[in-house]
Formats: C-alpha cells, sequence, structure tokens
C-alpha cells in the first residue's frame, strides 16, 4: 500500500477534491487507486452507523470494495477441490470487512466496476461475485501490474461469470472424450496387470483441456504446439491427443516386436514422444510435437522452449504467433524443481522468447507420497508464478466445462498478450505413484475419500442427463463405442505394429541421415572467404568509437592476417563466418560469450563513448546466414537444456553453449546424461549440440581446472557423441565446420583452452584453414629420423605444449609427442599408423596432468593397449589419484606439474616404475603386448 498513498501525497488539494466528486457520483470512474482510497477514507468517517441504515460507504464505495476484494481475494473460497475441504469463509471477505451487514444488501448499485451482469442490489452483486471468483475457478490475477492485461481478463471472466456457453453437442463431446479417457485406463488395468502406466484417472479432465487449448489456438492461426509432460497421463494424451495408434501403445506393452527391428537400447514407454498432424475443431491442422521425457519430469521445459524457439526461427514467426509451447507440469515438481524458475526467469528474455507458454499443472495433491504441507512453503503449488506477472486459474477437475473454460480463456490471454499463463488443474490420482505403488500406506485417508468419490466422467454424465443435455440410450451408446474402439485395436495388435528402427528423416532434418560408417566433411574453404570475413571483422559503422583495446585487437589480428600466424579468438571467428557467408545460421550462448570469459572473442563490440553494440560477424554480406550471441542468465541447466532443445529443431543451425568454466556444466548434468549422451539411443532423436567447455590445470584450483573429461567419456558408446581437445586453432576451425558439413548430426563436446588462448605457439597459417581438415591424432612433426626414438609419449589439450616446452628445455631427442585430438570416437587407425612410423618405441606412456582416476586414462587405456607394438609396454604419468581436480595452492600446483614433467621426460628404463608411482596402487601401468 505505500507505493498506492505516494500518489495521494503528490496530488494538489483542488484535484483530490475533483476526484472525490466524480467517486461519489460513480466509483468506477475514477482510477482504482482513487476509489480505493475514497472508500477507506469513507469507512473511516462512519464509525457510528445506524444499525439498518446504509452510510455512504455502502452507497458510493461498497460496490467497488467488493468487487476489487473478489477479484484478489475469491480463490481463496473458490470451490478447487475435487475431494472437499475448501473453506467456505475468509475473514477478509466477510461483509464487515467491508462496513456492510446483511441489511445492506438490498442498497440498489450498478455493479460498477463489474464487466457483467450484476442484478440491482448489493446481493445481487455479491452473488455474482461469488459465481465468477469462488466457484469451480479461482483466479489471481491482481498481482499483474499491467492495467491492460487486467482489465482484459476482467472482461473476459465478469462478461460470462466464469461459465463457458455450450452446445448439447459440444457437451456431449466433452463427455466422449472423458470416457475414452477412462475407459482406456481402465482397459490397460485389466489386459495388463502390474504394468506401470502412471494413469491419468483422476484428471481425465485434461483430455478436454488439450482439445480447446488445440482448438482455441487453431482459431488463432497456430500452426505448431510443442508439448513437454511427465509420465502421469502421458499414454492417455498420446492416444486421445497426439492420435498415436492404439496397437502400437499396446504391442509396448506386450513387447511385440524382435530385437532386429530395434533401433537403440529404446526406453520405457511412458517417456516416449510423438508428434502428429490434427485437424482443431475448425477444419485447420494444427501440428503437434510431444517431446520425448526421461524420469527427471520438469527437466523437459527448456527443452521444449528451446525447440519451439528454433520452429519459430525456421517459420519466421517473430511473434510467436505461429507456434506455441505447452508444459504441463506436476504439482510436487513444480513447486520443488529448480528449473522451473530458472525456466520460468529466463522464457521473456530476449534471446529465448517464444511468445508465452501455457502451463498445466496436473494437481495430485500429493507429490509421490508426500503431502503438499511437507513439500512446499506456500498456499499453491504454483506461487512461483508469480514472478513473472503470470496469471493462474485454479479450477476444479471435476467440473469439465470449468476446465474448458479456463483452458480457452488461457490460450486466449497467451495470443493476445504473448504471456505465460497457468492453468492449475486440481484433481487426484486414483492409485499410487504408479499401479504398483499402495498409496494406503502414507495417505490412507487421502485415498479412503478417493476410493469412495465417483469419477469426473460418471458425474459429468449424470447432470447431462439430469439436465437433457443426453439420454440413457445416448450415454450407453458413447461406452458402446469406446470399448469397441478398444476391443478392435487390440485384436489388430501384430508384431510388425511395432517400430521398424529409425524414422526415415522428415521435416527440418528432411535431407540428413542416420550417421553410417563414414564420419568424414570436407571442410575446407575458400582463401578468399576467409580474408573476406577478417577485413569485416575489424570494420565498424561510421561514428563508432571501440574501446581502445579493441582497436588495438583489431591491429593485431590485422597483422596475424599478414604474418600468417592465426591465432585461437581469430580461427573461431573464421569458422563462424565463412558458416555464415555459406547461409548457414550461427547461434553462441553462455555466460560472458559475447566478450569472451578470457577476454579472446569480443563477438560484441560496444562503442566507448555511447554503450551502443555492434556485433560483426552480423555484418558480413546481406546474404549471410543469421548469427546470435547470446549473454545467458546467470545459469547453466535451463541454458543448456533451451540450447539442446533448439538443435532437435533446427539441423542447420551450428547451436553453440559455452560454460564459463567447463566444470560448471556439473550443474547441468541431467542435460548431459539423459538428453545429449542417450537421446538418439533411447529416442532416435540426433542433436549437434557443441559444448565449448574451457579445461586445462593453471593453478586456479580444484573449480576451474577441469571439465570433468572423464565423465564424458563415460558416455561414450555407439557412436553416441564426439569428445575433442584440440591443439591448434586450424582444428577448431574444421571441427567446428564439420558439425554442419556431414550428412547426420552429432553432440560435439570440446575441451577448449584458457591460457592457450593466447599462447605464442597456438597459432595456425591461413592455409591449414582453407585447405585442410580436422586431424583426429596429430604426429610430432619435430621429429626427423623416426629411427631414433625409443619413447613415445601420447597426450592432448594444452598439456602438448607443457611437455613440448620442457623437452626442449632438457635437451630430450628420444622422445616424440603424439597428440590425441579427440578422444571419442578413438582414433585407432590413426593412431595405429603414427605408432608403426616409430619401429624402436617400445616405452609408450599416456602422459595427461589431470589425477589418475581422471581424465582420459581410464576410458583409454584399454584402447591403447590394443594398439600397442610389438614387446611394447604403455604406462601411465599423471598427478596421484584425488578426491579434488587439482590443488587449491599455486606453489603446489607447480610442484605436481614438475614432478608430472620429470616423470614423462625420465629415461626409458624408468618408466615402469615412474609410472606406478604416479599412478597409485589401483591403476597400475605397465601393460605389456608380445616378448
Amino acid at each position: 500500500m505505500p507505493d498506492r498513498l505516494d500518489f495521494v501525497q503528490r496530488a494538489n488539494a483542488a484535484y483530490i477534491e475533483e476526484q472525490y466528486r466524480r467517486y461519489l457520483n460513480d466509483p468506477a470512474s475514477v482510477p482504482e487507486e482513487w476509489a480505493l482510497f475514497f472508500a477507506g477514507f469513507d469507512l473511516a468517517e462512519e464509525p457510528d452507523r445506524r444499525p439498518g441504515r446504509p452510510g455512504r460507504a455502502a452507497r458510493a464505495g461498497g460496490a467497488f470494495g467488493l468487487v476489487h476484494a473478489y477479484r484478489e481475494l475469491g480463490h481463496l473460497i473458490a470451490k478447487l477441490n475435487p475431494l472437499g475441504g475448501d473453506a467456505d469463509a475468509h475473514p477478509l471477505l466477510e461483509l464487515s470487512a467491508f462496513g456492510l451487514k446483511e441489511a445492506d444488501l438490498g442498497v440498489p448499485t450498478d455493479g460498477a466496476p463489474f464487466h457483467g451482469e450484476a442484478g440491482a442490489t448489493l446481493g445481487d452483486l455479491l452473488a455474482v461475485l461469488r459465481e465468477t471468483y469462488c466457484g469451480p475457478i479461482g483466479v489471481e490475477y491482481m498481482h499483474i501490474s499491467d492495467p491492460e492485461r487486467r482489465a482484459w481478463l476482467e472482461r473476459m471472466m465478469e462478461s460470462s461469470h466464469n461459465r463457458p456457453a455450450l452446445s448439447a453437442e459440444s457437451r456431449q463431446t466433452i463427455l466422449r472424450r472423458m470416457l475414452a479417457a477412462d475407459g482406456f485406463e481402465q482397459f490397460l488395468h485389466v489386459k495388463y496387470v502390474g504394468q506401470k502406466r502412471f494413469s491419468l484417472e483422476g484428471a481425465a479432465s485434461l483430455i478436454p483441456l488439450l482439445d480447446t487449448l488445440i482448438d482455441v489456438a487453431a482459431e488463432a492461426g497456430v500452426e505448431q504446439l510443442v508439448l513437454g509432460m511427465p509420465h502421469r497421463g502421458r499414454l492417455s494424451v498420446l492416444a486421445h491427443i497426439l492420435g498415436k495408434p492404439l496397437e502400437a501403445i499396446f504391442g509396448e506393452f506386450e513387447s511385440h516386436f524382435a530385437p532386429e527391428n530395434v533401433s537403440g537400447h529404446g526406453d520405457v514407454k511412458y517417456h516416449m514422444g510423438y508428434s502428429n498432424a490434427r485437424a482443431a475443431r475448425n477444419g485447420r491442422t494444427v501440428h503437434l510435437d510431444l517431446n520425448f521425457n526421461p524420469s527427471h519430469l520438469e527437466m523437459v521445459n527448456p527443452v521444449v522452449l528451446g525447440s519451439m524457439r528454433a520452429r519459430q526461427m525456421v517459420m519466421k514467426d517473430a511473434g510467436g504467433d505461429r507456434g506455441v509451447p505447452v508444459l504441463l507440469h506436476g504439482d510436487a515438481s513444480f513447486s520443488g524443481e529448480g528449473i522451473v524458475p530458472e525456466t520460468l526467469g529466463m522464457a521473456p528474455l530476449p534471446a529465448y522468447q517464444t511468445g508465452g507458454t501455457v502451463h498445466v499443472v496436473i494437481n495430485n495433491q500429493i507429490g509421490f507420497t508426500t503431502a503438499p504441507w511437507h513439500a512446499r512453503a506456500t498456499r499453491y503449488c504454483t506461487d512461483i508464478a508469480r514472478v513473472i506477472d503470470a496469471p493462474v486459474f485454479h479450477v476444479n477437475g471435476d467440473d469439465p466445462e470449468a476446465v474448458v473454460h479456463v483452458a480457452a480463456l488461457a490460450m486466449a490471454y497467451r495470443m493476445q498478450f504473448k504471456r505465460d499463463v497457468l492453468i492449475d488443474l486440481i484433481c487426484y490420482r486414483k492409485h499410487g505413484h504408479n499401479e504398483m505403488d499402495d498409496p494406503t500406506f502414507t495417505q490412507p485417508a487421502m485415498y479412503q475419500k478417493i476410493a469412495a468419490h465417483t469419477p469426473a466422467a460418471r458425474t459429468y454424465a449424470e447432470r447431462l442427463i439430469a439436465e437433457g443435455a443426453l439420454d440413457p440410450p445416448g450415454l450407453e451408446a458413447i461406452e458402446r463405442e469406446g470399448n469397441v474402439v478398444l476391443q478392435t485395436a487390440h485384436q489388430r495388435l501384430r508384431a510388425e505394429s511395432a517400430s521398424d528402427g529409425p524414422a526415415p528423416l522428415g521435416g527440418a532434418w528432411k535431407g540428413l541421415e542416420w550417421a553410417g560408417d563414414d564420419w568424414s566433411a570436407d571442410t575446407r574453404t575458400p582463401r578468399e572467404r576467409l580474408l573476406r570475413v577478417a577485413e569485416r571483422l575489424a570494420a565498424t559503422p561510421e561514428g563508432f568509437t571501440p574501446h581502445p583495446k579493441i582497436a588495438r585487437l583489431h591491429a593485431d589480428r590485422a597483422e596475424m592476417i599478414r604474418k600468417d600466424r592465426i591465432d585461437w579468438g581469430l580461427g573461431e571467428s573464421l569458422a563462424y563466418g565463412s558458416l555464415l557467408l555459406e547461409g548457414r545460421n550461427v547461434r553462441l550462448s553462455g555466460q560472458d560469450t559475447g566478450r569472451g570469459t578470457f577476454s579472446h572473442r569480443h563477438a560484441v563490440l560496444r562503442d566507448h563513448r555511447e554503450g551502443t553494440r555492434w556485433i560483426p560477424l552480423q555484418h558480413l554480406a546481406d546474404d549471410q546466414g543469421r548469427f546470435e550471441v547470446i549473454d545467458t542468465p546467470l545459469n547453466e541447466s535451463a541454458c543448456l537444456g533451451f540450447e539442446y532443445g533448439y538443435t532437435t529443431a533446427d539441423p542447420h543451425t551450428l547451436v553453440l553453449w559455452e560454460a564459463q568454466f567447463g566444470d560448471f556444466v556439473n550443474v547441468a548434468q541431467v542435460y548431459v546424461d539423459q538428453f545429449l549422451a542417450s537421446a538418439e539411443s533411447k529416442w532416435q532423436r540426433m542433436s549437434g549440440l557443441v559444448l565449448l567447455l574451457p579445461h586445462g590445470y593453471e593453478g586456479q584450483g580444484p573449480e576451474h581446472s577441469s571439465a570433468r573429461l572423464e565423465r564424458f567419456l563415460e558416455l561414450c558408446a555407439n557412436g553416441n557423441m564426439q569428445v575433442c581437445n584440440p591443439t591448434t586453432p586450424a582444428q577448431l576451425f574444421h571441427v567446428l565446420r564439420r558439425q554442419l558439413h556431414r550428412r547426420f548430426r552429432k553432440p560435439l563436446v570440446l575441451m577448449t583452452p584458457k591460457s592457450l588462448l593466447r599462447h605464442k605457439r597456438v597459432v595456425s597459417t591461413l592455409d591449414e584453414l582453407a585447405a585442410g581438415s580436422f586431424h583426429a591424432a596429430i604426429d610430432d612433426a619435430a621429429v626427423a629420423d623416426p629411427s631414433t626414438v625409443r619413447r613415445v609419449l601420447l597426450t592432448s589439450g594444452k598439456f602438448y605444449y607443457t611437455l613440448l616446452e620442457a623437452r626442449e628445455e632438457r635437451g630430450v631427442e628420444d622422445a616424440a609427442l603424439i597428440r590425441v585430438e579427440q578422444y571419442y570416437p578413438f582414433p585407432r587407425v590413426e593412431l595405429a599408423a603414427i605408432l608403426a612410423r616409430y619401429p624402436h618405441a617400445r616405452d609408450i606412456r599416456w602422459v595427461q596432468e589431470e589425477p589418475a582416476n581422471m581424465g582420459a586414462w581410464r576410458a583409454l587405456r584399454h584402447r591403447f593397449e590394443a594398439l600397442l607394438p610389438e614387446g611394447a609396454t604403455l604406462g601411465l604419468v599423471s598427478r596421484k589419484a584425488s578426491p579434488t581436480p587439482a590443488t587449491g595452492y599455486y606453489a603446489k600446483h607447480v610442484e605436481q606439474e614438475q614432478a608430472v614433467l620429470d616423470r614423462a621426460l625420465a629415461e626409458v628404463g624408468g618408466s615402469t616404475l615412474a609410472a606406478r608411482r604416479a599412478s597409485g596402487p589401483h591403476e597400475r601401468a605397465g601393460a605389456r603386448r608380445g616378448g
């Protein structure tokens, strides 16, 4: 209230008097703040009102006070819970709270500012306010700061008293859909006893809710809906909303497929997604896509938004008019999972906007076995939505007409304002967490109510019959038709109804193919194109004053081109620029990504005086591709999930997400494990997402050294992704370009440098970029006579340069340094050819700066052993095994690094002992092949 009173203090007396005169004539004629102030003022003036005599407040301000209070607080006494227990009264809504008594209800009023038919008296007004805001629908919207949105909601709700006008045919359709949902679940329950399905029973009104969302969206011109949802009700949504064939669903229960017809490892049926075109009520076709989702429930939220954003970009739907995301949630996960506020807070930002999301919370009033009062500190599970100024429609799931009404309102609101909106579908869960769980162990009282409760479809059928909208034979016919559909589909079930392997690629993926044996790509690009990009990188608009250090950077890069010594930052920019000039798109995001955490990129320039932005890669040519560079909010999980989702819908954009430091990806590990590494195997969904993860030991402590390479390698199998550690700008250039120049897509995890960004030896020539290619392993070009080499040091990344300098300083001449640039897929052929070049090398050592239990050793050891020449031994040189990636003391870091160098470059005879000392008792090296 202090903010509302501030306007009074700033107004002059004459103006206040004029506003008060208008208020007495018509409270609705003045702004809401003034009306509330005057109503309170009048009440304070009348402490001695005589019983039975309406005072000035009742005459002038009573109506306004009632309307305002019920708009704001009516949801507190709404009849929302199908199982009962709602409050009938609230102190803030008692007549005494407005200075009124029962006798005042006969006072005449025109109902202003109520927007609908309000009767003639305060009593009539009170009745319609209760009908509108305290029936099966309770609405929270008065926290919205935008008066236009509030006024729109008031007009839409109050003009209809929050009830839909439905024909008998429409009501029968709603009933038919609910009976079909219940019948489907009961059929599965009988046919597949003891199998999990996460039944929709208790929330069957979700089906007509989704029907309504689709129909209203289609009427507004929407062409695509992308949906995300957890397990509960998923099979019913697949069957009744997405149109997945019933026999296919039954086949998944019966495992009606042969192993040779299955691609990858598959997933359980209640994780599966589906895409289909559906005809809406107005005849328009809407494409529906339900995203695949693991058991991590809400983690699909940003994935859906990323997918929708990509589709909108492809459709050139900047306003979000043609594509709408719809997210279904569980009540406990919506209030409990941190990804929810991350996604809500991110969605309105320019780089992530999709024109608003329709959220539907399937509120079972329980989380696994946890009651709401143990699961959250707020009244509603949706209270987090207040941070984004979103309206919330709480609705009783047992009143299907109220449900379809709020669904229509929610979609209309989203299309009108392009903002998020929430539906809290309050229902219950007939069974336990799954059908094999006994809920009476933990919620006996609740489940006694559920056992005695008549399903919503049955009570709605009785209501329609009582109101003459349906007769008993009509109900029997609906039930009979539904049963015939289920029985017929079950009889059609055949083994070949299951998947015959990966589906052909269509839509945005048309023209691409599944990965085969050939992973090569032609990543060359004309030298002239690179020079053009370099020239444009240094060009700024007339009158633009770059930062003095940026001016020097441009001068340095011009010198690099002249001397033919391209550094990391320029090589990366040339990779992006060359793709853009080919008409391809690039989307690069991360914390500090525009500048680069280590100030190496400077993709975004700012006028040193005005602060205006200039992005050179957006101004290479008129017909270039789209370049986006995004400084993200300070979260990893939602941002990475969004970018992953983007790649699933647009394979022709190079999408990169950069961690500020490599190990920050830990916070988004669910997306690495459950989506990036496994989605193709589980769901046959490709992604070309690139992760840029700064990695390398510079003495910055345990949290800024390791990108946890070992975790990524642990996930690698069956050609699911690529993990690389390029050591030159040319290698980076080609590994990035090949992401779009292959006929398939695979995720790419890059260990990227920090100190190497300005290392004098980390340079490439323009010809290496223009005419070269990516090399999965790199031989030692400094070895003139391979026959003199007695030991081979295999290494990767930054530590190659550390070893190189130490070898030169110590004058070691019998050791070759071989770089493994790609850990996975393992470069077996390339390394075998390199090792064959050194006929007298029998001491092979893997040298890494990470501890023995981290890094690449455990993932690659067996692969190296398979390549050992006859009589050769394999040893590990590393820091000792450790529970932490790196020491927090710089002096200790230097000491450890020196010890690794000493062991790596020691004489051949001491190699095995040195390796054992470095490795510890559980990582003994010394594998030997042959004699």
